[in-house]
């Protein structure tokens, strides 16, 4: 493979370094110019919103005679399908990464994320990949291959995808001096904002987008992508697939699906490209919204990756992580792992031993399947079946996570025992014992017609890193919101009454902790 080369600015094409504004900011602040810093934050430097949007561009170009000699990086790797695929034409595809040791989140040097930015990746990379493999008899292997690769801290596939769609055909034809232009475009967008309408132009069209909280309950992510000419082609959203085009060959598995999700375990899809293996596996992280799924996912996986051999290790259980793969090396490597779902028919090198067998996912489900739901002989236009299955499995969800959500509000103190002069009472803490004595009158049966072994589904899912992850949060809310009512209870006291027979040594600590409250506020980040 040859090295990718990034772009973050006119002529970088081939460098490293993408981005140069957050480490300017960062210099900034080590030299102490609050002065400057202080103009930064209400100024953006060149190419601050470009990387408020996408780490980098980069071009790879399959190349038989510097493959060896060029380090081998996961990004090369991933961005082409591998020979078992067979892809000819355009393909587009998606994959996730670990960051690099010691990377930061190159934004939060001067000021404090946008809400919008919380949904980054801060631990991985998010790539959009558009693949094209054509015919071309005066290459040495007889094809053009080469893949344009977005690298972004955000999961917006739809927006990625319908930009690579625009952007791609035309740098096949015009090469360098189109991605330039085209980065210069996005460094004008303005930043991704939660609640508002953002339009955002690109090669002569005009894609226009509202950004909300993806765990949301009640709001949606719209996205339009609207020509400049008449005929606007509409996406339903910024970053949900069609879960009934993604699940059609799976859904009698369905809900069995939801489970494994809703409990992080380990997962591997075998696909036959790379385009069904990523977005099964965006719509199966995302058939738990609007929990969010905090386990590990690798929408492509190939075994070049750098964690292959921390993945088929056999000395331990298999790790939380959902795998989508197309080489069907996988099934013989990896045919310890609990759950192997197949897609599609899958080119097979040789046959496998007669001892190996694709595990199937049956007798897994701890609930019964929903009656009345009958998603094979149904004739419904596919967006409504879409709109049905989403509505299908956010019940799921919803019924599932209502009686936790009732239960964690219980440990809030109440409010009339929060005093201004003492610290604010502590959260009391989550027992798994006292919350399944209150399924008896308080349980998924009151919002849900199934019926199964939900006790058993709520214990396990206790053991999975979604409860931790879920619970960490709303813990996190919960003392914010407990500080904020303090600090209104010290708003409406009469401190001049207080400090009457208080000696200077007791005002002077008072102020010292008020102070203290201030600045760890949650409110003190806007102001």
């Amino acid at each position: 493979f040859g090295a990718p080369g990034a772009i973050g600015a006119p002529g970088a094409l081939g460098s490293a370094g993408a981005i140069g504004a957050p480490e300017a900011r960062e210099a900034l602040g080590a030299l102490g110019a609050p002065g400057i810093v202080k103009e930064l934050r209400e100024k953006s430097l060149p190419w601050d919103r470009f990387s408020s949007w996408l780490e980098c561009v980069c071009v790879v170009t399959f190349d038989l005679e510097l493959g060896q000699a060029i380090e081998k990086t996961n990004i090369c790797y991933l961005s082409f399908p591998d020979s078992y695929s067979g892809c000819l034409g355009d393909t587009q595809f998606s994959f996730r990464i670990r960051q690099s040791v010691g990377h930061k989140l190159c934004l939060s040097a001067t000021k404090p994320l946008p809400i919008s930015l919380s949904q980054r990746d801060p631990a991985h990379y998010y790539g959009y990949v558009y693949f094209r493999q054509v015919k071309d008899n005066t290459i040495k292997r007889g094809y053009f291959q080469k893949s344009l690769v977005l690298i972004s801290q955000l999961p917006f596939v739809n927006l990625f995808h319908s930009l690579l769609n625009l952007v791609a055909p035309e740098y096949f034809e015009k090469l360098e001096p189109c991605l330039e232009a085209v980065c210069n475009e996005i460094d004008q967008w303005p930043s991704p904002a939660p609640g508002k309408v953002l339009s955002l132009p690109i090669m002569g069209v005009l894609i226009q987008t509202k950004c909300v909280s993806v765990i949301s309950k009640k709001k949606l992510l719209f996205l339009v992508v609207q020509n400049l000419l008449p005929a606007p082609l509409v996406l339903p959203t910024v970053n949900q697939l069609d879960l009934f085009r993604c699940f059609q060959p799976i859904l009698i598995h369905i809900q069995m699906l939801w489970e494994l999700m809703l409990l992080g375990e380990p997962v591997i899809v075998m696909a036959p490209s790379p385009t069904v293996s990523s977005e099964t596996i965006l719509a199966l992280i995302s058939c738990i919204a609007p929990l969010r799924y905090f386990c590990d996912y690798r929408p492509y996986f190939t075994i070049h990756d750098s964690e292959f051999r921390e993945y088929m290790t056999r000395t331990q259980a298999p790790p939380n992580v959902v795998l989508g793969v197309t080489n069907p090396f996988f099934i013989k490597t990896f045919q310890h792992w609990p759950h192997i779902l197949r897609i599609g028919d899958v080119k097979m090198s040789g046959d496998l031993p007669k001892q190996i067998k694709v595990k199937k996912l049956t007798k897994l489900r701890t609930l019964d399947t929903k009656p009345g739901i009958d998603w094979i002989g149904l004739k419904r236009p596919e967006e409504a079946q879409n709109a049905i299955l989403r509505r299908h499995v956010l019940e799921l969800t919803q019924s599932f996570i209502i009686p936790l959500e009732r239960y964690v509000a219980s440990l809030m103190p109440l409010q009339r025992t929060i005093t201004a002069w003492k610290n604010p009472p502590q959260i009391r803490p989550f027992n798994q014992e006292e919350f399944m004595k209150t399924l008896d009158y308080a349980g998924p049966q009151l919002t849900s017609v199934l019926k199964g072994d939900w006790v058993g589904l709520y214990r396990r899912f206790f053991k999975s890193p979604n409860f931790d992850g879920w619970f960490r949060l709303r813990h996190q809310e919960m003392a914010r919101k407990l500080q904020t009512l303090h600090l209104e209870v010290l708003c409406e006291t009469d401190l001049l009454l207080w400090v009457r027979d208080k000696s200077e040594v007791e005002i002077v600590d008072l102020v010292l902790k008020l102070r203290e409250k201030l600045v760890k506020s949650p409110c003190s980040c806007s102001q």
